[in-house]
C-alpha cells in the first residue's frame, strides 16, 4: 500500500468509530495519521525498510499508527479496518450526513426498522413509522425527511477537500505506471468548485491498456463501468466516477480544456471560434474548410493564442465575463495565489474550544510563512466551546501584549475575539471591552432560524457597532449539511461598504462562506475580503488554499484581500474604518 492508501484507511478507520462512539482522542488521532501520512515526501514502506529510522519520529504518528502502517505495508490491508466494515452497514455512514442526526439515533433506525437505504428511511418517515421509535417525535421525522436532500446530495458530490484527497490517491496510484508521460486532472475539480461530481484524468501516452491496467487496479474502485481504447469509467469508494482519457501529446492542451469546462465557458470558446473562421474540440483547433489540419491543441496557452485570446484561469472559466475580459485584456491583473497570505485573522486556541495553545498557534503561522495573525476565541455566548467572558478575554489579552514584547523579529499577534451577535440584536460583549480589542469579528451562531428581517437587522446592528470590523462566515451555511440562514445580502453588501467594514470568506471547506457568487456581489460594492482559515487546530491553518482558490473563482486580486496587506496598511485601514 503507498501513502494514499494508509492515510485513506485511516480516514475510513477513524469514521467508522465515530459511528461506534469510540473515544473522540483515538478518532482524532486516526485523522491526525492520516495528515501527516500524507505529508511525508517518501514512501512508509521506505522508511520502515530502513533498521536506523522510526516511523514514530514524525510528527502525528505515534506507536499504534505506526504498528498499524506497518501491518498495512505487510498485508496490503488492515485487519482491524475490514472487520469493522463488516460489522457497519454501509447505509450509516450515509445517514450520519442528514443534519441532527447523529451516529447514535442513526444507528437506533437501522437496528428498529431495518433501514438499509435512504429511500428506506425515507419511506419509513413517510408512512409515520419514525416517530413511533423511542425518542423520535413528529418534528424529527420532519426534519429528517428535509434533511435527506442534503444527505443524498452530498453522497452524489464530494467537498472539494475530499475531491482532493481522492485525486491524491489516484495520482500517487497513477503516477507509478512508468507509460505514463503528462497526467492532469480536469473538470470541476481543476476549476476549484466548491463540491466535485467527478473526477476527470487526462493522460498521454504510448500504452493505453497499460495506463487503464494501472487504474483498474486502484484500490478503492468498485467496478468498472467503461472501458474503451482510450477511455475508461469506474466506480470508487462510494459509489464516485472516475473517467481517464488518454490522449496523443499534440492534443494535450486542448483536452485539458476541453474537459476542464465548464460546458458554458466551451459554448462561448467555440462561439467565439466559428466567428474567426476556426473550429475547436478536444483534438485542436483547425479551419472551418480544413477541419483535419489541426493548427493548435499541445498547450492551452497555444489554443487559447490561436483564438486570440490570453490564457485564461480555470477557476474563471464557468461562462460568465471572462471571454470579454481575455477579448479586451480587462481580465485581473494577476489573481490571489496562496504565496500572496501574509496573515491569518481567525483562529482559536486551548481558552476556548481550540486544540493547540497561543504559542503553537503561533509557531505554525510563522512555519508556514506569515508575518501577523489575531487570536479570536470565542465570547460567553458559546457556552459549550467555553467561550470568554470579560475577565478571561482581558487576561487573555495580557497574554498576548506580553508576548508581542518578548518578539524581535517583527511578528505580531492581534488581540482579537470572535464576539457573538446575540439573538436578541446586541453584542456577546460590552463595547468597553471590545474598545481595547485590535480585531474584533462579528458573529451569528445561534437563532440561525430566526426571520430574515431579524438575522438581517442583527448583522446591520453589528456592523454599525464601532468597534466591530468584520462578519465572519456571513451566511453561515455548511456545504452538504446545512444551508444558509435567510439574510438579505444585498443590505449586508450596502451596509458594510457604507461603514466601510470587511466581509469573510471562511477557508473551510465545510463552509467556504462567502460563496464564489455573494463574493462577486461583495466586491462589486468595494468591500475588503479577508480570507481567514477560521482553524481551531495547527492543522486547521492548511485549509487556506480552498480560500484563496474560493477567492479565484471571484476574481479577487491581492489588493482586494486583507491577508495580502503588510500589518501597517491593515492597522491605517482599522484607524480609518
Amino acid at each position: 500500500m503507498n501513502n494514499a492508501d494508509i492515510a485513506h484507511a485511516f480516514e475510513e478507520l477513524a469514521d467508522l468509530l465515530e459511528l461506534r462512539g469510540e473515544n473522540a482522542f483515538r478518532i482524532r488521532a486516526y485523522r491526525g495519521g492520516a495528515k501527516a501520512i500524507l505529508e511525508l515526501t517518501e514512501p512508509v514502506a521506505d522508511i520502515l525498510a530502513d533498521p536506523s529510522r522510526e516511523l514514530t519520529s514524525f510528527a502525528g504518528i505515534g506507536a499504534t499508527l505506526a504498528e498499524k502502517c506497518a501491518v498495512m505495508v505487510a498485508q496490503n490491508c488492515l485487519p482491524q479496518l475490514d472487520e469493522l466494515r463488516a460489522k457497519t452497514p454501509p447505509v450509516l455512514l450515509k445517514m450520519t450526513r442528514i443534519p441532527g442526526l447523529g451516529a447514535k439515533k442513526a444507528a437506533l433506525l437501522v437496528q428498529e426498522l431495518g433501514i438499509e437505504s435512504l429511500e428506506e428511511l425515507r419511506q419509513a418517515c413517510q408512512e409515520g413509522r419514525v416517530q413511533k421509535l423511542k425518542g423520535f417525535a413528529a418534528k424529527t421525522e420532519q426534519q429528517i425527511l428535509a434533511g435527506l436532500e442534503i444527505a443524498e446530495a452530498a453522497s452524489q458530490r464530494l467537498r472539494i477537500d475530499q475531491g482532493e484527497s481522492l485525486v491524491f490517491r489516484l495520482r500517487s496510484h497513477l503516477q507509478a505506471c512508468t507509460s505514463i508521460e503528462q497526467l492532469e486532472f480536469a473538470g470541476s475539480f481543476r476549476r476549484g468548485r466548491e463540491t466535485v461530481g467527478d473526477i476527470d484524468v487526462l493522460v498521454v501516452s504510448q500504452n493505453a491498456n497499460e495506463v487503464m491496467d494501472r487504474l483498474e487496479s486502484f484500490p478503492g474502485r468498485v467496478s468498472t463501468t467503461l472501458r474503451g481504447d482510450t477511455k475508461m469509467s469506474i466506480r470508487v469508494d462510494d459509489q464516485f466516477q472516475v473517467d481517464l482519457r488518454v490522449v496523443p501529446a499534440e492534443s494535450f492542451g486542448a483536452a485539458l480544456q476541453y474537459f476542464t469546462g465548464s460546458k458554458e465557458h466551451n459554448v462561448a470558446i467555440r462561439g467565439r471560434a466559428r466567428k474567426l473562421g476556426l473550429t475547436v474540440n478536444e483534438y485542436g483547433v483547425a479551419r472551418l474548410d480544413a477541419p483535419e489540419e489541426y493548427i493548435a491543441g499541445r498547450t492551452e496557452e497555444e489554443l487559447y493564442a490561436a483564438l486570440g485570446l490570453q490564457w485564461i484561469a480555470p477557476e474563471l472559466r464557468e461562462g460568465r465575463h471572462e471571454i470579454e475580459w481575455a477579448e479586451q485584456g480587462a481580465a485581473p491583473h494577476r489573481l490571489v495565489e496562496l504565496g500572496d497570505i501574509v496573515s491569518d485573522l481567525h483562529m482559536h486556541t486551548t481558552a476556548t474550544d481550540g486544540g493547540n495553545t497561543l504559542e503553537e498557534m503561533v509557531a505554525a503561522a510563522r512555519s508556514r510563512g506569515l508575518l501577523y495573525i489575531a487570536i479570536t476565541d470565542h465570547s460567553k455566548r458559546v457556552s459549550m466551546a467555553r467561550g470568554l467572558d470579560e475577565t478571561r478575554l482581558l487576561a487573555q489579552w495580557q497574554q498576548i501584549d506580553a508576548f508581542n514584547a518578548r518578539q524581535s523579529d517583527g511578528f505580531r499577534v492581534l488581540k482579537g475575539i470572535e464576539c457573538d451577535i446575540l439573538e436578541s440584536g446586541p453584542m456577546d460583549l460590552p463595547n468597553e471591552v471590545l474598545a481595547e480589542a485590535d480585531w474584533v469579528i462579528a458573529s451569528v451562531h445561534y437563532g440561525q432560524k430566526q426571520s430574515r428581517v431579524q438575522i438581517t437587522d442583527r448583522i446591520l446592528g453589528a456592523l454599525r457597532n464601532p468597534h466591530v470590523d468584520i462578519i465572519a462566515h456571513p451566511t453561515g451555511r455548511l456545504l452538504g449539511a446545512r444551508p444558509a440562514y435567510d439574510v438579505d445580502l444585498q443590505a449586508v453588501f450596502e451596509a458594510a461598504a457604507e461603514q466601510g467594514k470587511a466581509l469573510e470568506l471562511n477557508a473551510s471547506p465545510r463552509r467556504l462562506d462567502l460563496s464564489e457568487e455573494n463574493l462577486l456581489a461583495a466586491v462589486k460594492h468595494g468591500i475588503p475580503i479577508a480570507i481567514n482559515t477560521d482553524a481551531h487546530s495547527i492543522e486547521g491553518l492548511d485549509v487556506m488554499r480552498y480560500g484563496v482558490q474560493q477567492g479565484r473563482r471571484a476574481g479577487l486580486e491581492p489588493q482586494q484581500v486583507i491577508n495580502t496587506w503588510s500589518l501597517e496598511t491593515l492597522l491605517q485601514w482599522l484607524e480609518h474604518e
